[in-house]
């Protein structure tokens, strides 16, 4: 099947809104079972979480969210490279794809230096390290369980070679912890047949004070991250944005927050700027997180495609 096949089929399930939620990482099994069933009743078109070396390992995870749902779709955001071979990735993804035909995606990604070297590993060049990753994977693809529906594989992309890189040697590119202005740049980079699948983090309040609080608590992390920092000085934010938890102008960019009228915009800037479906990062702990979801379902998911489909 070709290239294009793939992404209209997945773009037609996913549909123009999804769940991303850090907190699944954490949450006991059955809480999270409960949770995926909620969001899948809700009508949000996927549900995705991230993966920890030595935490809750991707695969096994997504076939617990899969096992508890219906129809929804899941997907890693990401898969880390540095927690297997490449050809136990390129398993793993088709094993859940021959499963759940056509309700798995697969996000992989090249984590960041100070998480992997933590690990016990040396980080290595990103892009060269991911393009030959990306060789091994496509090297075990005989070996891998055959599937009905084809697995779409998306990159964590954020600067132009990474994204070229998810446009040549995969089906499209999930961008994380970036302001509404970076996805034109990615749908420009990727051109109009590759998926576009921005995550977005959230806060349902309206008190700026409370609201920047939050997002400030959920940004720290990430701000101690190269890849992150390079990529928002790319975009033209400064040390003094960065600096102190980050500015207000950089914490309204990275965290929508408000009413829902107001998180509805946010989606809807992103779709415009070309993205195919968000990722909503509602912030605070699971039950937080689903309160403001169910909050959210009538303005957001009443969101239509976007142009760029």
């Amino acid at each position: 099947m070709t290239g294009s096949y793939v992404v209209g089929s997945a773009r037609e399930r996913l549909g123009p809104v999804g769940v991303w939620l850090g907190v699944l990482g954490t949450a006991p099994i059955a809480q999270e079972r409960e949770v995926a069933r909620r969001i899948e009743e809700l009508g949000y078109g996927s549900i995705w979480c991230g993966e920890r070396v030595g935490g809750k390992e991707a695969f096994a995870h997504q076939s617990l969210l899969l096992a508890a749902t219906e129809q929804i779709v899941t997907g890693t955001g990401i898969a880390n490279v540095w927690a297997r071979h490449p050809a136990a990735m390129q398993g793993g993804a088709a094993t859940l794809g021959a499963a759940y035909p056509g309700r798995f995606v697969l996000g992989v990604g090249i984590s960041h230096a100070p998480i992997v070297d933590r690990s016990g590993q040396t980080y290595e060049k990103p892009l060269a390290h991911m393009i030959r990753y990306l060789d091994g994977m496509d090297a075990a693809v005989g070996d891998a369980p055959a599937t009905d529906v084809p697995v779409p594989r998306v990159l964590a992309a954020l600067r132009p070679r990474m994204l070229a890189l998810a446009r040549d040697r995969a089906d499209g590119a999930h961008p994380y912890f970036v302001p509404p202005s970076h996805t034109p740049i990615a749908r420009e980079a990727l051109g109009p047949d590759k998926l576009l699948i921005p995550e977005q983090a959230v806060v349902l309040n309206t008190d700026p004070a409370e609201a920047r609080r939050i997002a400030r608590g959920h940004m720290q992390f990430y701000l101690q991250l190269p890849n992150y920092v390079n990529n928002l000085k790319h975009l033209g934010y400064t040390d003094e944005d960065i600096s102190a938890g980050g500015s207000d102008r950089l914490v309204d960019a990275i965290v929508a927050w408000g009413d829902e009228a107001s998180i509805a915009n946010r989606v809807r800037e992103h779709l415009d700027g070309g993205a195919d479906h968000v990722l909503l990062q509602p912030l605070g702990d699971l039950e937080q997180a689903l309160g403001q979801l169910e909050r959210l379902m009538p303005a957001v998911l009443g969101q239509s495609g976007p142009a760029a489909s």
